[in-house]
Protein backbone atom coordinates (compact mmCIF):
# COMPACT_ATOMS: atom_id res chain seq x y z
CA UNK A 1 0.00 0.00 0.00
CA UNK A 2 1.33 3.44 -0.98
CA UNK A 3 1.80 5.85 1.92
CA UNK A 4 1.04 9.54 1.44
CA UNK A 5 2.54 11.99 0.90
CA UNK A 6 4.92 10.53 -1.65
CA UNK A 7 8.40 11.80 -2.28
CA UNK A 8 8.68 14.09 -5.34
CA UNK A 9 10.79 11.53 -7.22
CA UNK A 10 8.31 8.72 -6.56
CA UNK A 11 5.41 10.91 -7.67
CA UNK A 12 7.25 11.84 -10.88
CA UNK A 13 8.12 8.21 -11.63
CA UNK A 14 4.53 7.06 -11.10
CA UNK A 15 3.26 9.92 -13.23
CA UNK A 16 5.58 8.99 -16.09
CA UNK A 17 4.65 5.29 -15.86
CA UNK A 18 0.96 6.12 -15.93
CA UNK A 19 1.39 8.36 -18.97
CA UNK A 20 3.45 5.68 -20.72
CA UNK A 21 0.73 3.07 -20.18
CA UNK A 22 -1.97 5.39 -21.51
CA UNK A 23 0.10 6.19 -24.59
CA UNK A 24 0.82 2.50 -25.20
CA UNK A 25 -2.91 1.76 -25.14
CA UNK A 26 -3.63 4.60 -27.57
CA UNK A 27 -0.85 3.39 -29.86
CA UNK A 28 -2.55 -0.01 -29.98
CA UNK A 29 -5.82 1.69 -30.91
CA UNK A 30 -4.23 3.63 -33.77
CA UNK A 31 -2.84 0.39 -35.20
CA UNK A 32 -6.45 -0.53 -35.94
CA UNK A 33 -7.81 2.92 -36.85
CA UNK A 34 -4.71 4.22 -38.68
CA UNK A 35 -5.39 7.59 -37.09
CA UNK A 36 -2.91 9.09 -34.62
CA UNK A 37 -4.72 12.38 -34.07
CA UNK A 38 -5.88 11.40 -30.56
CA UNK A 39 -2.29 11.54 -29.29
CA UNK A 40 -2.58 15.34 -29.08
CA UNK A 41 -5.74 15.05 -26.97
CA UNK A 42 -4.08 12.55 -24.66
CA UNK A 43 -0.96 14.69 -24.27
CA UNK A 44 -3.01 17.69 -23.19
CA UNK A 45 -5.35 15.74 -20.90
CA UNK A 46 -2.55 13.85 -19.16
CA UNK A 47 -0.99 17.11 -18.02
CA UNK A 48 -4.18 17.90 -16.12
CA UNK A 49 -4.30 14.39 -14.68
CA UNK A 50 -0.70 14.72 -13.49
CA UNK A 51 -1.41 18.10 -11.90
CA UNK A 52 -4.32 16.57 -9.97
CA UNK A 53 -2.18 13.58 -8.97
CA UNK A 54 0.70 15.71 -7.68
CA UNK A 55 -1.69 17.97 -5.79
CA UNK A 56 -3.21 14.89 -4.12
CA UNK A 57 0.08 13.25 -3.09
CA UNK A 58 2.20 16.34 -2.43
CA UNK A 59 3.00 17.82 0.96
CA UNK A 60 3.01 21.49 -0.03
CA UNK A 61 0.68 24.21 1.20
CA UNK A 62 -2.93 22.99 0.65
CA UNK A 63 -4.10 26.29 -0.85
CA UNK A 64 -1.26 26.32 -3.37
CA UNK A 65 -1.92 22.69 -4.26
CA UNK A 66 -5.56 23.58 -4.81
CA UNK A 67 -4.58 26.39 -7.19
CA UNK A 68 -2.31 24.17 -9.27
CA UNK A 69 -4.88 21.36 -9.30
CA UNK A 70 -7.91 23.42 -10.32
CA UNK A 71 -6.40 25.94 -12.72
CA UNK A 72 -3.95 23.58 -14.41
CA UNK A 73 -6.65 20.94 -14.83
CA UNK A 74 -8.99 23.59 -16.26
CA UNK A 75 -6.35 24.69 -18.76
CA UNK A 76 -5.48 21.10 -19.67
CA UNK A 77 -8.98 19.68 -20.04
CA UNK A 78 -10.22 22.71 -21.98
CA UNK A 79 -7.41 22.25 -24.47
CA UNK A 80 -7.99 18.50 -24.68
CA UNK A 81 -11.72 18.99 -25.21
CA UNK A 82 -11.13 21.52 -27.97
CA UNK A 83 -8.72 19.20 -29.77
CA UNK A 84 -11.10 16.26 -29.41
CA UNK A 85 -14.09 18.10 -30.85
CA UNK A 86 -12.35 20.10 -33.55
CA UNK A 87 -9.57 17.78 -34.73
CA UNK A 88 -10.55 14.20 -33.89
CA UNK A 89 -14.27 13.43 -33.77
CA UNK A 90 -15.57 13.03 -37.31
CA UNK A 91 -12.32 14.34 -38.82
CA UNK A 92 -9.68 12.58 -40.96
CA UNK A 93 -6.25 11.97 -39.51
CA UNK A 94 -4.30 15.18 -38.93
CA UNK A 95 -2.22 16.07 -41.97
CA UNK A 96 1.00 16.03 -39.93
CA UNK A 97 0.46 12.39 -39.00
CA UNK A 98 -0.61 11.44 -42.50
CA UNK A 99 2.70 12.81 -43.74
CA UNK A 100 4.63 10.88 -41.07
CA UNK A 101 2.75 7.67 -41.85
CA UNK A 102 3.54 8.02 -45.54
CA UNK A 103 7.22 8.82 -45.00
CA UNK A 104 7.76 6.02 -42.47
CA UNK A 105 6.10 3.36 -44.63
CA UNK A 106 6.47 -0.16 -43.19
CA UNK A 107 8.27 1.25 -40.14
CA UNK A 108 5.25 3.34 -39.17
CA UNK A 109 4.01 0.99 -36.36
CA UNK A 110 7.39 0.97 -34.62
CA UNK A 111 8.03 4.67 -35.15
CA UNK A 112 4.59 5.65 -33.94
CA UNK A 113 5.13 3.58 -30.79
CA UNK A 114 8.34 5.50 -30.13
CA UNK A 115 6.53 8.75 -30.92
CA UNK A 116 3.72 7.96 -28.48
CA UNK A 117 6.22 7.08 -25.76
CA UNK A 118 8.08 10.31 -26.45
CA UNK A 119 4.80 12.14 -25.79
CA UNK A 120 4.53 10.32 -22.44
CA UNK A 121 8.08 11.44 -21.61
CA UNK A 122 7.22 15.00 -22.59
CA UNK A 123 4.18 14.83 -20.29
CA UNK A 124 6.44 13.82 -17.42
CA UNK A 125 8.98 16.55 -18.21
CA UNK A 126 6.35 19.26 -18.58
CA UNK A 127 4.66 18.15 -15.37
CA UNK A 128 7.75 18.95 -13.28
CA UNK A 129 6.63 22.56 -12.65
CA UNK A 130 3.34 21.20 -11.21
CA UNK A 131 5.39 18.86 -9.03
CA UNK A 132 7.53 21.68 -7.65
CA UNK A 133 4.44 23.73 -6.76
CA UNK A 134 2.65 20.73 -5.17
CA UNK A 135 5.65 20.13 -2.89
CA UNK A 136 6.29 23.82 -2.09
CA UNK A 137 5.83 24.00 1.70
CA UNK A 138 5.82 27.77 2.30
CA UNK A 139 2.63 28.37 4.34
CA UNK A 140 -0.11 30.65 3.05
CA UNK A 141 -0.42 32.50 -0.24
CA UNK A 142 1.77 35.44 -1.26
CA UNK A 143 1.29 37.96 -4.06
CA UNK A 144 3.35 35.69 -6.33
CA UNK A 145 0.75 32.94 -5.97
CA UNK A 146 -2.03 35.31 -6.99
CA UNK A 147 0.13 36.50 -9.91
CA UNK A 148 0.59 32.91 -11.02
CA UNK A 149 -3.13 32.27 -10.84
CA UNK A 150 -3.74 35.44 -12.88
CA UNK A 151 -1.29 34.31 -15.57
CA UNK A 152 -3.09 30.97 -15.94
CA UNK A 153 -6.46 32.73 -16.10
CA UNK A 154 -5.28 35.12 -18.83
CA UNK A 155 -3.76 32.23 -20.76
CA UNK A 156 -6.94 30.17 -20.57
CA UNK A 157 -9.09 33.08 -21.76
CA UNK A 158 -6.67 34.04 -24.55
CA UNK A 159 -6.27 30.51 -25.85
CA UNK A 160 -10.02 29.90 -25.64
CA UNK A 161 -10.77 33.05 -27.64
CA UNK A 162 -8.18 32.16 -30.29
CA UNK A 163 -9.49 28.60 -30.62
CA UNK A 164 -13.09 29.79 -30.84
CA UNK A 165 -12.25 32.36 -33.52
CA UNK A 166 -10.41 29.74 -35.58
CA UNK A 167 -13.21 27.17 -35.19
CA UNK A 168 -15.80 29.73 -36.31
CA UNK A 169 -13.70 30.60 -39.36
CA UNK A 170 -13.20 26.97 -40.34
CA UNK A 171 -16.90 26.21 -39.96
CA UNK A 172 -17.71 28.47 -42.94
CA UNK A 173 -17.26 26.49 -46.20
CA UNK A 174 -16.50 29.75 -48.02
CA UNK A 175 -13.23 29.99 -46.09
CA UNK A 176 -11.88 26.64 -47.25
CA UNK A 177 -8.32 26.96 -48.52
CA UNK A 178 -7.78 30.40 -46.96
CA UNK A 179 -6.20 31.65 -43.75
CA UNK A 180 -8.01 32.94 -40.68
CA UNK A 181 -7.20 36.60 -40.00
CA UNK A 182 -10.06 37.27 -37.62
CA UNK A 183 -9.61 38.60 -34.10
CA UNK A 184 -6.35 37.53 -32.49
CA UNK A 185 -5.28 35.82 -35.72
CA UNK A 186 -4.87 39.26 -37.29
CA UNK A 187 -2.04 39.98 -34.85
CA UNK A 188 -0.33 36.59 -34.55
CA UNK A 189 -0.06 33.57 -36.83
CA UNK A 190 -0.23 31.38 -33.74
CA UNK A 191 -2.07 33.16 -30.90
CA UNK A 192 -3.15 29.80 -29.48
CA UNK A 193 0.48 28.74 -29.18
CA UNK A 194 1.41 32.09 -27.65
CA UNK A 195 -1.17 31.78 -24.86
CA UNK A 196 -0.26 28.13 -24.33
CA UNK A 197 3.35 29.25 -23.82
CA UNK A 198 2.25 32.13 -21.57
CA UNK A 199 0.50 29.63 -19.29
CA UNK A 200 3.84 28.05 -18.39
CA UNK A 201 5.03 31.32 -16.84
CA UNK A 202 2.51 30.85 -14.03
CA UNK A 203 4.57 28.18 -12.30
CA UNK A 204 7.71 30.25 -11.58
CA UNK A 205 5.38 32.61 -9.70
CA UNK A 206 3.63 29.79 -7.84
CA UNK A 207 6.96 28.20 -6.94
CA UNK A 208 8.58 31.46 -5.75
CA UNK A 209 10.45 30.81 -2.51
CA UNK A 210 10.94 27.11 -3.17
CA UNK A 211 14.58 25.97 -3.43
CA UNK A 212 13.54 24.29 -6.67
CA UNK A 213 11.66 27.26 -8.18
CA UNK A 214 14.22 27.60 -10.99
CA UNK A 215 13.24 24.16 -12.31
CA UNK A 216 9.85 25.61 -13.28
CA UNK A 217 11.62 27.76 -15.89
CA UNK A 218 12.02 24.54 -17.89
CA UNK A 219 8.32 24.81 -18.78
CA UNK A 220 8.36 28.04 -20.82
CA UNK A 221 11.89 27.40 -22.12
CA UNK A 222 11.22 23.86 -23.35
CA UNK A 223 7.80 24.78 -24.74
CA UNK A 224 9.31 27.67 -26.71
CA UNK A 225 11.92 25.32 -28.16
CA UNK A 226 9.31 22.74 -29.18
CA UNK A 227 7.01 25.36 -30.69
CA UNK A 228 9.73 26.92 -32.84
CA UNK A 229 12.01 23.99 -33.59
CA UNK A 230 10.13 20.69 -33.35
CA UNK A 231 6.39 19.92 -33.46
CA UNK A 232 4.69 23.31 -33.31
CA UNK A 233 5.17 26.15 -35.76
CA UNK A 234 7.41 24.41 -38.37
CA UNK A 235 5.03 21.48 -38.96
CA UNK A 236 1.90 23.65 -38.79
CA UNK A 237 3.22 26.22 -41.24
CA UNK A 238 4.57 23.61 -43.64
CA UNK A 239 1.09 22.07 -43.77
CA UNK A 240 -0.51 25.51 -44.17
CA UNK A 241 1.74 26.40 -47.11
CA UNK A 242 0.69 23.17 -48.83
CA UNK A 243 -3.04 23.72 -48.33
CA UNK A 244 -3.70 27.49 -48.19
CA UNK A 245 -3.08 29.69 -51.20
CA UNK A 246 -2.71 32.91 -49.18
CA UNK A 247 -0.49 31.65 -46.38
CA UNK A 248 2.80 32.96 -47.78
CA UNK A 249 1.37 36.48 -47.76
CA UNK A 250 0.10 35.90 -44.20
CA UNK A 251 3.64 34.95 -43.17
CA UNK A 252 5.03 38.18 -44.63
CA UNK A 253 2.56 40.45 -42.88
CA UNK A 254 1.77 38.83 -39.53
CA UNK A 255 3.85 38.25 -36.40
CA UNK A 256 4.80 34.60 -36.01
CA UNK A 257 4.14 34.37 -32.28
CA UNK A 258 3.75 37.40 -30.02
CA UNK A 259 0.58 39.32 -30.99
CA UNK A 260 1.59 42.55 -32.72
CA UNK A 261 0.29 44.95 -35.33
CA UNK A 262 0.42 43.49 -38.86
CA UNK A 263 2.97 44.73 -41.35
CA UNK A 264 1.91 46.16 -44.68
CA UNK A 265 2.17 43.80 -47.60
CA UNK A 266 5.03 44.59 -49.96
CA UNK A 267 3.98 46.34 -53.15
CA UNK A 268 4.38 44.38 -56.33
CA UNK A 269 6.41 46.25 -58.96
Amino acid sequence: MIELPLSPWTALLLGWLGAALVMAALWAVQLRTRDASAVDVAWAALLGVLALFYAAVGDGDPQRRLIVAVLTALWSFRLAGYLLVNRVIGKPEDGRYQALRASWGKNAPRNFFLFYQAQAAFDAIFSIPFLVVAFHRAPGLAWTDWAGAAVIAVAIVGESVADRQLARFRADPANRGTTCRAGLWKYSRHPNYFFEWLHWWAYPFLAAGSPWWWVTLLGPAFMLYLLFKVTGIPATEAQALRTRRDYADYQRTTSAFVPWFPRRAARTP
